[in-house]
């Protein structure tokens, strides 16, 4: 027990030395903790210190150069202040000199507006005397004016008096006087005018008339309205004619046309308003006689074979006329429309020949004139198209013509050569008048046309009776088979004036109630006769 209980105190013995050493080590961890931050405190004190001290340094180098820089501002702004001070008082003594030249100017201006204003002055006075001396002179002269107008007033009544007419009469007599020698005058005038501008005008018209009939030479016209075919016996009458005319109305009713069988020898007659179908009779009834075999079968199959031919000779006819123009980019159907004009006649001349011809005289024209050839060319060859068509449709040849090429989106130019040619329309072109001087002169050429005695009759007297409707009119002639009318009128209803108005009016009611080939002339004769008789 003692033995254990020895053990038991050297354990605790150890126990408590272990736990002093312990407490020990702690106590000298202690104060070495604390030694060591006593000495870390007093060096950041000495750190301090000597941050302190360093920038107490540093400070006053910047302040001690802030100041030297402010010395040397300073210094630099004076001198620039010296500078812009002399400146300022250099344009200061400047401006101060121009001031005193300008003083100086306006004085001496100011002194020539006094001298002006007293010129000024004395003229002012001197107007206002002249005002006031010739206001006296205005009283004089219309005291003078007012004695001068009663004198006047005084002489005026007696020449009334004396004369035993008015002022106003006198004035109307006076005026009717001058008109009657203004009239005169202005007759006479436009006389010489009318003189000059025609004879110009002739000259001119001529050189270009004859250089296009010239250069152009046309066949006469042998063409009838009616188509004849010759046989070569009388007895193909019969047989043209069949078993109770069954031959020849077949025919006729194939063809459209009236087939004429009278005494003619060796002859028959075929006569159709359709130019076109009486050629297709023509050549069939030509077929039929040159082969013999005459039966209503073989007329049927003969017509309608010359149908074809004939229609092909349409389209080549036109193309030729075309091409003979020198016209390009027509419609096959405008073509077509002027192939028909060669089986076309007026007062017995070929529409076709005679729409080349008219192409090529406005051709030769219109290049003397410097007008466009083309349109001219054109207008010439398609101014009739109309006639190949105005039997189906209502209204004149010009107007369906302008209309059917209006439908083809021709040129407008060409359209109105068209349709003003016989003046139903205004003519809008140059070409439209050398397409209407072409037309009258294609028209008008010796044995171009002809013209019956009934309608040569007709056409004179209208003439005679469109003068003679006139008032003033004594008597009227057509000469010259109608190309010139001479109307006498009656000197004291019509005076020259009077008689240069109704050659116009007449002339212009010629021109649109007529038709009629090249141009009519309009000749008015006054004349005055005085017849005494002494006794």
């Amino acid at each position: 027990m003692c033995a254990a209980a020895e053990d038991n105190m050297d354990a605790q013995t150890v126990l408590v030395i272990f736990v002093i050493g312990i407490a020990s080590f702690a106590a000298g961890g202690v104060l070495a903790y604390f030694w060591a931050r006593s000495n870390f405190r007093q060096k950041q004190r000495t750190d301090a210190l000597n941050l302190i001290v360093q920038a107490e340094n540093q400070a006053r180098l910047i302040v001690e150069k802030a100041n030297a820089d402010v010395l040397a501002m300073l210094d630099e702004a004076e001198r620039k202040a010296k500078e812009v001070r002399n400146e300022a008082e250099a344009f200061t003594q400047k401006r101060r000199r121009e001031l005193e030249r300008e003083d100086e100017a306006l004085n001496k201006r100011r002194e020539a507006l006094d001298r002006r204003y007293e010129e000024l002055e004395k003229r002012i006075e001197r107007v206002e005397q002249r005002d006031q001396a010739l206001n006296k002179r205005q009283s004089k002269l219309d005291k003078k004016e007012n004695d001068l107008r009663e004198v006047e007033e005084q002489k005026l009544a007696q020449l009334q008096q004396i004369a035993q007419m008015t002022v106003e009469e006198a004035r109307q007599q006076l005026l009717l006087a001058v008109e009657q020698d203004a009239r005169n005058d202005m007759a006479r005038i436009i006389r010489q005018v009318e003189a000059e501008a025609r004879e110009e005008a002739d000259k001119r018209a001529r050189n270009v008339i004859s250089l296009a009939v010239q250069r152009l030479a046309s066949e006469h016209v042998n063409e009838i309205s009616l188509s004849v075919v010759s046989l070569p016996n009388d007895e193909m009458k019969g047989r043209i004619i069949g078993r109770n005319g069954r031959n020849i109305r077949s025919f006729e009713l194939a063809a459209g046309v009236d087939v004429i069988v009278d005494d003619t020898p060796e002859t028959i007659t075929i006569s159709s308003f359709d130019p076109v179908r009486r050629e297709v009779a023509r050549l069939a009834m030509l077929k039929l006689v040159n082969d013999g075999r005459i039966h209503p079968a073989r007329i049927e199959k003969l017509l309608e074979d010359t149908r074809a031919e004939v229609e092909k000779t349409i389209r080549e006819e036109g193309e030729r006329a075309a091409y003979v123009t020198g016209v390009h980019g027509l419609h096959p159907e405008i073509l077509r429309l002027l192939g028909q004009l060669k089986f076309r006649t007026s007062y017995g001349q070929n529409m076709h020949a005679h729409s080349i011809e008219t192409a090529h005289l406005a051709g030769m024209i219109a290049a003397e004139l410097g007008a466009d050839v083309t349109i001219a060319k054109m207008g010439g060859l398609l101014h009739d198209i109309g006639k190949a068509i105005d039997h189906e449709v209502e209204g004149t040849h010009a107007i369906i013509g302008a209309d059917v090429l209006r439908r083809y989106k021709v040129d407008e130019r060409v359209i109105n050569c068209v349709e003003s040619h016989h003046h139903e329309v205004e003519q809008l072109y140059v070409e439209a008048y050398i397409v209407e001087a072409a037309d009258a002169i294609s028209g008008a050429r010796p044995g171009a046309r002809r013209e019956s005695l009934e309608s040569y009759i007709k056409r004179v007297k209208a003439l005679e009776d469109i003068a003679s409707s006139f008032k003033g009119v004594e008597q009227s002639y057509a000469l010259q088979a109608g190309r010139e009318v001479r109307i006498i009128v009656r000197p004291d209803v019509v005076d020259d004036l009077g008689a240069l108005e109704l050659a116009r009016g007449i002339a212009k009611q010629i021109e649109e109630t007529m038709q009629y080939p090249g141009q009519i002339k309009v000749h008015v004769i006054r004349e005055t006769r005085a017849i005494e008789y002494a006794k």
